[in-house]
């Protein structure tokens, strides 16, 4: 086995598909750019079949990207292929990924093709990978439930066709940690041409197993794991990154390999993915929690306190908390400003940006006697405009008082008309959303709204996110504000904003 873990990240990908999750071509980039800091080995930029703007943001992150391979995913289908294959033209290194079915359920009622047929499009489609790259990965879909036997005819045959990398995935995280391991070491052992590939993982979390499965894989011989940002993904997501890369890198007494991974960024991006896609990192997260590195009971205090390695099996400033933290105040210059944006990893496309964003950093600084980095990235996510971006928010004033009926009086512009509306509500957040959808008129259903400080103190910026459904479509919004009222009509907004522009896009496994 190798003494490297490849570590291949398909937050941009898999875990864009969370329903609610979608990214614009800019945030793509900006999390390109953090995971590329991390030294991750291969991201995985998206489905450029899936629509014009699936396929100009994984351009863009190819064209972007100089350290980190760059990856497009592709069903094994002649326009998927040349279409990702145009993509990643612009890419320092790329690699296509191509996949098809292979369990017998999803052959028989999904791609409705006799095994001989599957196995022939799948040679086919590692063959025109080749012509763009020769990095090429090929992954049977729903392996974990596929037959061992067809699954050694299958890999034989594109290992031969070129395929450079084997990516086993647990579709539906229905296999358990030994079950899954032992299917690693089966494969490599019954294939006669497996040493002339590398062998990969990408577990789902069904039911809670990803990362105990991705583990179980890697000690049973694979190289490669593929996992997610925070565990982002479909239904219940898939392997965490930041579990996986600190399980390997803990237990060195177990694993006979490690990552290149720079843990000390894996906070960051935390935070970065948290704060673009609005699904908030639970405070007992491993890792990335808040309360990961958290002590209340008086015996486990005592404990740490005399010797961290007590109840610690890992230093928070390994992972990025606590370390490289400066504090900035409203007497904060420019330059204090930009050093810090940067060293978060954080780039402006012009002055201009750069300049709206301080003056907003002013206006924060004077509301709050300390800003921190939370409350930086927050503020920059705030500062970006959406491509698109139909409606604004001008002003919102709110009347709120015991034994009174709620109203706000909101102002917005809708495709460059200004226009205002006062209505009353439950409260002041229902008054101000109802006053917005009664100007905006977008027939769209609530699912979520949820709000969460960013830093402590009751001068704390809250953040909230807000997801809205329309048609079956689904889209979340994030807004952060001193005042909870104002920061729930900007997630609000930043919803409909998304909404508000039509998509048509493909789903990889239809």
């Amino acid at each position: 086995m190798s003494d490297k873990l490849i570590i291949f990240d398909t937050t941009l990908r898999d875990g864009e598909q969370s329903p609610g999750a979608s990214m614009t071509k800019d945030e793509k980039v900006r999390i390109a750019k953090s995971l590329e800091r991390m030294h991750v080995d291969i991201i995985e930029a998206g489905f450029p079949i899936a629509s014009v703007g699936d396929f100009e943001s994984v351009q863009a992150v190819a064209n972007t990207v100089t350290e980190s391979r760059v990856c497009g995913l592709a069903r094994a289908l002649d326009n998927d292929i040349d279409r990702a294959g145009e993509a990643l033209k612009g890419a320092n290194a790329s690699r296509i990924h191509t996949f098809i079915a292979t369990s017998p359920i999803h052959m028989k009622m999904k791609l409705r093709m006799e095994p001989d047929q599957v196995i022939e499009n799948a040679v086919k489609a590692v063959k025109r990978a080749r012509r763009y790259t020769d990095d090429v990965e090929f992954s049977p879909e729903d392996a974990g439930r596929s037959e061992s036997d067809f699954l050694c005819r299958i890999l034989e045959a594109v290992i031969d066709a070129g395929a450079t990398t084997l990516n086993i995935p647990d579709t539906v995280g229905y296999n358990l940690p030994h079950q899954f391991g032992q299917l690693i070491y089966d494969l490599r052992e019954r294939i006669p041409n497996s040493d002339k590939a590398i062998f990969s993982v990408h577990c789902h979390n069904d039911l809670g197993l990803a990362v105990a499965n991705s583990l179980s894989a890697v000690l049973n011989g694979a190289p490669q794991v593929e996992c997610t940002i925070n565990g982002l993904g479909e239904r219940a997501g898939n392997a965490a990154l930041e579990e996986l890369v600190m399980a390997v890198r803990t237990r060195q007494d177990m694993f006979s390999c490690d990552t290149n991974i720079d843990t000390t960024q894996i906070l960051a991006a935390s935070r970065l993915v948290s704060g673009i896609t609005g699904f908030v990192v639970q405070p007992n997260k491993a890792i990335v929690g808040a309360n990961a590195f958290a002590h209340e009971s008086g015996i486990h205090q005592d404990g740490v306190l005399k010797s961290r390695e007590t109840y610690e099996i890992m230093r928070a400033e390994d992972v990025g908390w606590n370390t490289n933290r400066m504090v900035l105040g409203k007497h904060s210059g420019r330059n204090a400003f930009r050093t810090r944006l940067e060293e978060l990893g954080i780039e402006f496309e012009s002055e201009k940006d750069l300049n709206i964003a301080f003056r907003r950093f002013k206006e924060l600084a004077d509301k709050k006697h300390e800003v921190f980095d939370e409350d930086l990235q927050a503020l920059v996510s705030d500062t970006i405009p959406l491509e698109n971006e139909r409606v604004r928010l001008i002003s919102l004033k709110v009347c709120s008082e015991t034994g009174e009926i709620p109203v706000a009086l909101v102002t917005l512009i809708v495709d460059d008309e200004e226009k205002q509306i006062e209505m009353a509500g439950s409260g002041p957040v229902d008054a101000a959303f109802r006053a917005i959808e009664d100007i905006v008129q977008s027939n769209t259903e609530l699912q979520l709204y949820s709000v969460n400080n960013i830093t402590s103190g009751t001068d704390s910026q809250g953040e909230v996110n807000v997801r809205l459904e329309k048609g079956g479509r689904i889209v979340s919004g994030q807004g952060a504000d001193t005042d909870i009222v104002i920061a729930s009509a900007k997630a609000y907004i930043n919803a409909l904003n998304k909404i508000l522009v039509p998509v048509d896009r493909a789903h990889p496994q239809v």
